[in-house]
């Protein structure tokens, strides 16, 4: 088995999952002391970003419920075999009891720590609505956001949220990832306190303990909600007012103020995920068509490597216009432009979820998700959102086509809009 790539063994573990809700034993054992090998970092590498990119996040992408619970024995298995101190049985048995809703008996809460989901646009979503949430139920509490000190200046400018920062790898080994769980459950160890979990990847989806789980409330948003098409933020809403009685709680950010430069914000970021990419020159012509409309533009240039230097090859073919601004720096930053944007532009990302939360008009061009329940729970969740959903088989001139009238249709809106 060890001439078979890293990638092929995971693909034989997920198909098994997602047919017989079980797996081959020794391929899966293979995969994971591939992961552990840290003697190979390529090796480990490669194994680690197979279970984590082919398994562990299709399971979660299809939003089955009962995915969750093979999910929940597979990883548990995973888990052991990095951290032996751990017993798979335990853990299932512990996760079955803390995915059931319960509601909050109330006393005393001097701080709540809610967890970040790492990724920057799920902690828009998902992770802002439990804040929002928070600071209501508890206006005399601490609100920490513990996590990656990128996603907590998303809300920085807010002064009720108090930053725990936690690093957590996604290019990390896998025993790396896991022992983030243990600096949490240092982080998280106070008195009168209680931990909100919004499937956060710091506890690999409510898998690992941190803590007194009478004090912890964990949001399973991969199965609640079952086989309704609604929107993850109104999932999350729905749960925060079953467990605290919050109505009507809405994700929203607040980060550093920065000089307004452009009306129109765009971003081709895809979180190293190609297949949300659409072919050809579709990216050129957007941005092309936008700056053709005379008024500045600010483009991210994302956090480097491949992204970046393809928005510098863009910059180059579009002759560097002088209304055409790159945008370099923290997500943060970038935030605050969308913000103040008249018009957001972009893949599905984390820049969709801003410019959806700060009520901004946005086109969000959405292709390579795993299914219809996917698109729905991800899709912005906002009255001027205009969705491009691209199908596989759909032709990038015709997704095109539909880019620009939508971007048409949303400059007729807010033209209207204005003078209203």
């Amino acid at each position: 088995m060890a001439s078979i790539p890293a990638s092929e063994l995971a693909h034989e573990v997920l198909d098994a999952c997602l047919e017989e809700g079980t797996w081959p034993a020794r391929v899966l054992d293979d995969l994971i002391e591939r992961a552990l090998d840290e003697d190979d970092p390529f090796l480990a590498t490669a194994a680690t970003r197979a279970l984590f990119a082919i398994v562990i996040e299709r399971l979660g992408d299809l939003f089955e419920p009962d995915l969750c619970d093979v999910y929940a024995r597979l990883f548990a298995h995973v888990i052991s075999r990095a951290l032996p101190e751990h017993d798979p049985k335990a853990l299932v048995n512990r996760y079955r009891q803390v995915r059931q809703v319960r509601k909050f008996q109330g006393g005393e809460v001097l701080r709540v720590f809610v967890l970040s989901r790492v990724t920057l646009g799920a902690d828009v979503a998902v992770t802002s609505v439990a804040l929002s949430a928070a600071k209501e139920r508890f206006p005399d509490a601490e609100i920490c956001l513990v996590g990656p000190e990128k996603n907590a200046e998303l809300f920085s400018a807010d002064p009720r949220i108090v930053p725990v920062s936690l690093y957590y790898g996604r290019a990390s080994l896998l025993r790396e990832r896991l022992l983030a769980a243990a600096e949490l459950l240092v982080a998280v160890d106070e008195p009168n306190s209680i931990v909100i979990d919004p499937d956060s990847r710091l506890t690999q989806l409510g898998l690992l303990p941190v803590g007194d789980d009478a004090r912890y409330y964990f949001f399973e948003s991969r199965a609640y909600g079952g086989e309704l098409e609604v929107s993850l933020p109104r999932l999350t809403a729905q749960w925060l007012e079953e467990v605290f009685d919050v109505t009507d709680a809405k994700p929203y950010v607040a980060p550093p103020l920065q000089p307004r430069i452009a009306d129109v914000t765009v971003s081709w970021g895809v979180g190293d995920n190609g297949q949300k990419r659409v072919d050809g020159d579709f990216e050129h012509n957007v941005l092309s068509a936008l700056l053709g409309k005379g008024r500045p533009v600010l483009l991210d240039r994302g956090a480097g490597g491949e992204e970046a230097e393809r928005v510098d090859r863009l910059v180059r073919r579009l002759g560097a216009p002088a209304h055409l601004h790159v945008h370099e720096g923290s997500y943060g930053s970038f935030a605050s432009h969308i913000a103040q944007s008249r018009l957001y532009v972009g893949y599905d990302s984390a820049g969709q979820h801003v410019a959806a939360a700060a009520n901004v008009p946005l086109i969000s061009v959405f292709k390579g998700y795993a299914c219809p329940r996917m698109l729905s729970r991800w899709k912005p969740d906002s009255t001027q959102a205009r969705v491009i959903v691209v199908e596989d088989q759909d032709q990038p001139d015709a997704i095109l086509e539909r880019t620009l009238q939508a971007i048409s249709e949303a400059e007729v809106a807010a033209s209207g809009a204005s003078m209203g």
